[in-house]
């Protein structure tokens, strides 16, 4: 989730070139650089008005999600939800990315562990840390239920590991069948999401829509490999708008003769296919918007903060939740001011708490920003071993099934420590071997 998606030389207006070179801005698509900072943003801000702590009469402190409880919350979701949008974005880095490979001559084994590397090394010390805390937290005898809401909010955005894996290690594949038969490949995809969703619905079975994991997500990430490929740029302005409107008039049909959900954010695990139309939308809005974009992006300011909080993108995600919680706890500890949720002055405090979270995981990125980067190439007169293909398989399920597991049932003592363990095996497999 960093702001690290290449699409060929571009300049700004100022000929100045250290101020270039300081802001690190060059060769990337900053359009989307701004996105997907914004992207994450968004997500914090959400997630910080969905977190209601208080204390109540007896003393006890209680969970609540105050946002959720608003009766335009739903309708609001056909907006906030934003992930669809962040995995085309995601799309677009992933077929920039793997375009370079190709060149320097890179398999696509090669490729997939890179990939999987700069995904896991991030996780490793929040899944550390969340299992050293939830083991403290046991042991001095935390109240079991109350742990089990923290434990399950705080792990909620691990989700996105599991999901990305997924799609990071088809991107070879599915680059190859965008380049050779990408309109069958959407319809392909939309088709099998459409049918999961069917079987769901019909049998009952919740479980049967994880298969949409892979057919929503990379029917999504392959908006991102259209973007790259100039498909939407070249596309008529007025068509653009046509099929944005088209998908946010439809939602209202899936969402009330059709048997979806109208809250975006309830059908993000499993994915459904409301969020793919969302992915449509929202891309066809952002090349329209690109112009006026381009044009804020050519300022000094605007780089430097996309430059700034897209180089933490991961570690704000990762972060922002866990730090939020510390921050509630000690006030809880200190008997700070904690505004009943959902008053008027916790909706006030809402932006100053947002500010604070991101500045902590600002602060904690001076220590792990580094593991956001790509892994320290070996010199040139070493010779890495050539990574297999079983290798990869196994990394990816050691990244996959941890985070996957908190997905289906929340974050606990057991699956933090099992993450603490697996995705650190998953670099050591990889690191040596990526590109």
């Amino acid at each position: 989730m960093t702001a690290s998606m290449h699409a060929g030389p571009r300049t700004g207006r100022s000929g100045d070139p250290a101020a270039a070179r300081a802001l690190d801005l060059s060769g990337r698509d900053l359009v989307v650089d701004l996105a997907r900072v914004a992207c994450v943003l968004l997500v914090v801000v959400i997630h910080v008005l969905m977190v209601g702590v208080a204390v109540d009469a007896d003393g006890a402190v209680t969970a609540t999600q105050p946002l959720t409880e608003q009766p335009w919350f739903a309708v609001s979701t056909w907006a906030g939800q934003v992930m669809p949008l962040f995995f085309v974005l995601g799309g677009f880095a992933s077929a920039t990315s793997w375009a370079s490979a190709r060149r320097r001559g890179v398999t696509a084994s090669e490729h997939v562990a890179g990939r999987l590397v700069r995904l896991a090394r991030p996780a490793v010390p929040v899944f550390v840390v969340l299992a050293a805390a939830l083991l403290v937290a046991t042991l001095l005898g935390v109240d079991p239920a109350l742990l089990d809401v923290v434990a399950t909010g705080v792990g909620s955005p691990l989700w996105f590991l599991a999901a990305y894996a997924i799609t990071q290690v088809a991107v070879p594949t599915m680059a190859r069948l965008h380049e050779t038969r990408p309109a069958v490949t959407f319809v392909t995809l939309a088709t099998a999401a459409v049918l999961v969703d069917a079987a769901r619905w019909s049998s009952g079975v919740t479980d049967v829509g994880l298969l949409n994991l892979v057919f929503v997500w990379l029917f999504v990430q392959q908006l991102g490999f259209a973007v790259a490929s100039g498909w939407l740029g070249r596309a008529p302005r007025l068509l653009l708008v046509a099929v944005a409107a088209a998908c946010w008039l439809s939602l209202p049909v899936l969402t009330t003769v059709g048997p979806w959900s109208p809250d975006m954010l309830a059908g993000l695990n499993p994915p459904t296919v409301p969020l793919m139309v969302l992915g449509v939308g929202q891309i066809c809005v952002l090349t329209l918007l690109r112009p006026l974009l381009e044009r804020l992006m050519a300022t000094t300011p605007a780089r430097a903060v996309v430059l700034a909080v897209g180089s933490r993108g991961m570690t704000i995600y990762l972060w922002h939740l866990p730090l939020l919680i510390a921050v509630l706890g000690v006030c809880l500890a200190l008997g700070g001011p904690l505004p009943e949720p959902g008053s008027a002055a916790w909706w006030w405090s809402r932006g100053p708490v947002a500010l604070l979270v991101v500045g902590l995981a600002c602060a904690v990125s001076l220590l792990t920003g580094r593991l956001e980067q790509p892994p320290r190439r070996r010199s040139a007169d070493v010779v890495s071993p050539p990574v297999g293909v079983g290798v990869v398989v196994v990394a990816a399920a050691l990244v996959v099934a941890p985070t996957f597991a908190v997905m289906l049932w929340g974050l606990d003592l057991p699956l933090a420590i099992a993450g603490a363990v697996a995705l650190p095996l998953a670099v050591q497999l990889l690191a040596p071997r990526a590109r």
